[in-house]
């Protein structure tokens, strides 16, 4: 037991120890090292990556039964702190895909479990019990197919790289460009969820990003019942009335951050016992970086406002300008 306890503090060591060795290359080795896998070589260091990377897994355990992978918790990008208590974080859960949440033109959502395997139930064998799990929305984007995002070029103006020559390849929308142009996506939305969920809006909380694969928080039920969307309902007065309310609440905090949906309809709007979540924000406009912000903000206003004009919201019409100029305001666009 102690032999392989150190074995594991020692496997532990060294890689930190490559860690620290990695960090410390020159800037102009980092830089020759991405020149050389440009053209499609392996450098040495490279190849010794692959090499640690196949060694793990011919040594990793086996998955428990119904797992799909152990837990990718800890790889990319993570959300802010403080994590919420019901997120799985601990060594040794794994990932189990339970169905299909949405499928779409720009990217499909699937419903993970990540779960801690624990001892098994009096119920019988072939049936994994769990210590502790939680359940997760996995949006992957589409590299190729992200042409099909609706006048993407208008949304992502502003959103610069750090080198001219993916910059050239986004504006003329090569098959690199467009592999870049979905990994901006991904990072524009794990990004704004990140700021908005720690300014207090109601959006889903973001667990992790690994380049075009984002696991965000499931907004539903226990037994993956996903929440319907606002324009599934038909709200009662007070109910109405209520989810204006939070809508109003809601947006002036996203204002308030310099934002605006970009893309906001009663489609993109969930809501979960008596809730109301801001979800799909891929193409989230920055209100002091782009031009047509004010456009942006005034539509987004507009589409939810029509809704409610609709649902019979007394007065929406004047309701809707009234929040237009308060958004304006929190956005510093007056």
């Amino acid at each position: 037991m102690y032999d392989s306890y150190d074995e594991h503090l020692s496997d532990d060591f060294h890689a930190e120890e490559r860690v620290r060795a990695r960090s410390l290359l020159s800037e102009q080795e980092q830089k020759a090292e991405k020149r050389l896998l440009r053209r499609g070589r392996l450098t040495d260091r490279e190849r010794e990556r692959l090499a640690e990377r196949r060694e793990d897994q011919f040594y990793a355990p086996s998955l428990p039964e119904g797992a799909d992978r152990w837990s990718t918790w800890g790889e990319g990008e993570l959300g802010p702190e403080p994590r919420p208590g019901w997120l799985v974080v601990a060594d040794g859960a794994v990932d189990s895909r339970l169905g299909v949440v949405k499928t779409g033109k720009e990217a499909d959502v699937h419903l993970v479990e990540r779960w801690l395997p624990g001892p098994r139930p009096v119920a019988g064998p072939g049936t994994p019990s769990v210590d502790s799990s939680c359940l997760l929305a996995e949006k992957i984007y589409r590299n190729n197919e992200h042409r099909n995002f609706h006048r993407d070029a208008a949304y992502v103006d502003g959103r610069r790289t750090r080198e001219s020559r993916m910059d050239r390849a986004v504006a003329n929308r090569t098959r690199f460009g467009l592999k870049i142009i979905a990994e901006q996506w991904a990072i524009a939305e794990f990004a704004a969820l990140g700021t908005l969920w720690a300014a207090g809006a109601p959006v889903p909380y973001p667990v992790q990003r690994v380049g075009t694969e984002l696991l965000i928080e499931f907004i539903g039920d226990a037994d993956g019942s996903a929440a319907p969307r606002l324009a599934a309902l038909r709200p009662t007065p007070d109910e109405l009335a209520e989810l204006w309310g939070q809508l109003c609440s809601a947006l002036e905090i996203v204002a308030g951050a310099g934002y605006t949906h970009g893309d906001l309809s009663p489609w993109n709007i969930l809501v979960h016992e008596g809730r109301l979540v801001l979800i799909d924000l891929p193409q989230i406009v920055d209100l002091t970086v782009n031009p047509r912000g004010g456009e942006y903000l005034d539509r987004d206003v507009r589409n939810v406002a029509d809704w409610f004009t609709a649902r019979g919201l007394p007065d929406a019409e004047r309701c809707g300008e009234d929040l237009l100029t308060t958004l304006r305001y929190q956005a510093r666009l007056v």
